[in-house]
């Protein structure tokens, strides 16, 4: 069995089993992440490689030729551009792309994460996600670069994430809408707890302000980016005479559920009301009427990822931030207010 040193030289794999009080090939097991470890061996092991900095060589220690795609769920029509764009570069590449279904919101669970280091990918791909500082010590030790596709909350700075620009997004679609003549406005934006959520509900905000616009906290509602989620907030936004004339949904799948609940109401689109989606996926051309919305480049986004996890990267300098433009695409769901709206 080899004993690789660390990239900084400052421990030896031997020195660390010496440590820990247990044999080399148990550490070998930790670093491979064989369950055939007890908890708190593993735990005592991982502490040290943590402690001292380990490393993993890059060289001598072959990788499997697959890209890891992470979501916490797969039941979306946008993951399958995500999908995509990770395997049009795994292809340039020679390699596979493995999905995983985290099971958890934003976070990826222990046994995920045992699993990954068992499988030894050329790296791993995150969406909506944030890494406790555990998980990225695991995957740096074992040389396993990582980036995340719309990180959960603020990237930290040793995090390579890429998104896009939902402030300017939920900016462009709000000012699309005023300059309609619409001065009621709704929004549903997605999770409380998620960036982009937050950056579009700014966004739209910020037009509304521009516009001398006062923003009704009645008209504001968090979803969750699903066509059920939309039409639960949307027949909460179109009860009463002060309904809005128009809705800026966080997602197409929510404009979806607006329309569901625009027809159940009796409401015609646009005649009546106004719906704008957000990341226009193939569906809303295909709506009816086919969706006005804010294109964001899903699949661009996770080529981007996936060759930034392919691009040899010094690890002392700080992590890449790539954000890439949106833009408004109007169709048929929008229109000028009723003259008694």
């Amino acid at each position: 069995m080899r004993d690789d040193d660390g990239a900084d030289g400052r421990v030896t794999l031997a020195e660390v089993a010496a440590r820990a009080g247990v044999s080399l090939s148990t550490v070998s097991k930790v670093l491979n992440g064989r369950s055939d470890v007890s908890l708190p061996t593993r735990a005592k092991v991982e502490q040290l490689l943590e402690t001292h900095g380990y490393r993993r060589r890059a060289a001598g220690t072959p990788q499997a030729p697959l890209i890891e795609l992470v979501f916490h769920e797969l039941e979306s029509v946008w993951a399958m551009e995500l999908i995509r764009g990770v395997e049009n570069v795994a292809k340039e590449h020679d390699a596979a792309v493995v999905l995983t279904e985290s099971g958890t919101r934003h976070a990826p669970a222990a046994d995920w994460v045992e699993g990954v280091l068992r499988r030894r990918p050329l790296g791993v791909v995150l969406v909506f996600s944030t890494l406790p500082d555990k998980v990225k010590k695991q995957l740096r030790s074992r040389a396993i670069p990582f980036v995340i596709i719309d990180p959960a909350g603020d990237p930290e700075p040793d995090v390579p994430s890429v998104g896009s620009a939902n402030w300017a997004g939920g900016m462009a679609a709000t000012r699309h809408l005023v300059e309609l003549g619409h001065r009621r406005i709704g929004i549903i934006t997605g999770p409380e707890d998620m960036m982009c959520s937050l950056a579009r509900l700014d966004g739209f905000r910020s037009a509304m302000t521009m516009a001398g616009l006062a923003v009704d906290p009645r008209h504001v509602r968090f979803g969750d980016f699903h066509v059920q989620g939309g039409f639960s907030r949307a027949m909460e936004l179109l009860e009463g005479p002060d309904r809005p004339t128009a809705v800026f949904a966080g997602s197409d799948l929510q404009a979806l559920g607006v329309l569901e609940a625009a027809r159940l109401k009796g409401l015609g689109v646009p005649r009546d009301l106004s719906v704008v989606g957000y990341d226009d996926v193939p569906l809303a051309q295909w709506s009816s009427p086919a969706l006005t919305t804010v294109h964001q480049p899903l699949r661009q986004m996770a080529e981007e990822a996936a060759r930034m996890l392919l691009r040899p990267r010094d690890p002392d300098k700080a992590a890449l931030r790539m954000e890439l433009a949106t833009r408004l695409v109007v169709r048929q769901s929008t229109a000028p207010p009723p003259r008694d709206g």
